[in-house]
């Protein structure tokens, strides 16, 4: 079997390098980094810096494998793609790429419901369902607009989130060289607890903020020069997100304790008022707004494109396949994955489903890893990133070692929608095989 290079495609091909760099750096640092030092600092203690760099390099590994199958195969669809190509089985490929589905739409969902609660209510009095739904609409009708307007307003998000993060750093920093604040808990760990597993347990918490490289993979199609773009944004963004991260962690902890931290809702802005310096927490909460915001918008154009490519390979009904004519966006895709988050955000719970997010895109990842290793046998007549064969097989390892310090709770919340996904999938091809007899 053999593959060619990157083909025609229907879609736009807009996405430039440093477009790509930003999407996936905003997919990345996303919303999660203000909870995130409170969470991980209550597991570790002021070494939040230590499991920061250790999920960093569990995202790294499977990064690689990633880099390898987009080049060598640039369509949309990402994992479900390289599922069915790798093992030749229309039901696994329908499970990763449900798998994708399930944990895009849900995050998409829960970020709609985090923008229009505490932080949108900084400003402004109004029920939170209700705003949610009209939230995931305007995030609908930007992605229907074109992939370029949607990655323009990226980039400006992003940079807005960055500097927010950076700003953060900087106050903590001047506030420690001031003579201020406790720089040696930043090398401290939880007392009565093995240094091991406080960072396993925390790194597990830590990677939840570095997964979303992922959701490039569904853009391939869409990036010009995917080859050679592709591996620099990824592995950068990711190392830039990284650097942030530790950055953002040895600040916090160098200024509040990580019990303090751990007890906070919003860590980032109790950071900046111990401080003492005069910023107003309004702007923190629209920093947060931005956060927010764009990662719905990036979720939502992953899980659209997904769609798309899905039902382009048959796995999902073909009027998913179409397109704007002029603007060339899948916008079938779009409505459906709107209209299903919109379902998630009246009728789910946002703890008990970020929680089966994680579960569900280990195991995305695992199926990644997996089939860059099958893949190996089957050449493509145009160069593309090749990762050292013992990097995939230790993301695996990485991967089980994850899904090792899941709840029960979680595995069966898990469980059940894996089982949601056979059903459609039975439906589906009975569905098929009734229109193929007619």
């Amino acid at each position: 079997m053999s593959a060619p290079a990157s083909g025609e495609t229907r879609l736009h091909r807009a996405i430039t390098g440093p477009a790509l760099f930003l999407f996936i750096l905003g997919d990345v640092l996303g919303a999660g980094v203000y909870a995130l030092v409170g969470k991980v600092a209550g597991e570790v203690g002021g070494a939040v810096w230590v499991p920061l760099l250790v999920a960093l390099g569990f995202a790294m590994l499977t990064a690689a494998s990633y880099a390898e199958l987009v080049t060598k195969y640039p369509k949309a669809g990402g994992a479900a793609v390289f599922a069915e190509r790798a093992f030749g089985s229309p039901l696994v490929s329908f499970l990763v790429g449900f798998c994708m589905l399930a944990a895009g739409v849900t995050s998409a969902a829960g970020l709609s419901l985090a923008f229009s609660g505490d932080y949108l209510g900084a400003f402004l009095d109004t029920p939170t369902v209700p705003t949610a739904l009209v939230f995931l609409l305007l995030v609908a009708l930007l992605n229907a607009r074109g992939i370029r307007e949607s990655l323009g307003a990226n980039a400006v998000m992003t940079v807005v989130e960055v500097c927010g993060l950076l700003f953060v750093v900087i106050l903590a920093a001047r506030f420690v060289l001031s003579g201020q604040g406790e720089p040696s808990r930043v090398m401290e760990f939880t007392p009565g607890v093995s240094p091991a597993f406080a960072v396993l347990g925390a790194a597990l918490i830590a990677f939840y903020s570095f997964v979303g490289f992922e959701v490039s993979a569904n853009v391939a199609e869409e990036v010009k020069d995917v080859q050679r773009v592709y591996p620099r944004a990824l592995f950068g963004a990711l190392l830039t997100a990284g650097l942030i991260y530790v950055g953002v962690g040895m600040a916090a902890t160098a200024v509040l304790s990580p019990e303090r931290l751990g007890d906070s809702s919003a860590p980032l802005l109790d950071v900046v008022r111990a401080t003492g310096y005069a910023v107003p927490d309004g702007l923190f909460a629209v920093v947060a707004l931005v956060a927010v915001a764009n990662g719905a918008l990036l979720t939502m154009i992953m899980s659209s494109r997904l769609a798309y490519g899905m039902a382009d390979h048959g796995l999902l009904p073909d009027p998913l396949t179409r397109v704007l004519p002029r603007r060339r966006t899948p916008w079938v895709a779009i409505v459906a994955t709107t209209v299903l988050a919109m379902l998630l955000t009246v009728t789910g719970t946002l703890a008990a489903l970020a929680e089966t997010v994680v579960l569900l895109l280990l195991f995305v990842f695992i199926s990644s890893n997996v089939a860059v290793l099958v893949l190996r046998r089957d050449t493509v007549a145009h160069p593309h990133f090749r990762a050292p064969t013992f990097l995939p097989v230790l993301a695996i390892g990485s991967c089980l070692l994850l899904l090792s310090q899941q709840s029960a709770g979680t595995w069966l919340r898990a469980g059940l929608l894996l089982g949601l996904g056979v059903g459609l999938y039975a439906l589906s091809r009975w569905h098929r095989g009734r229109a193929s007899a007619a």
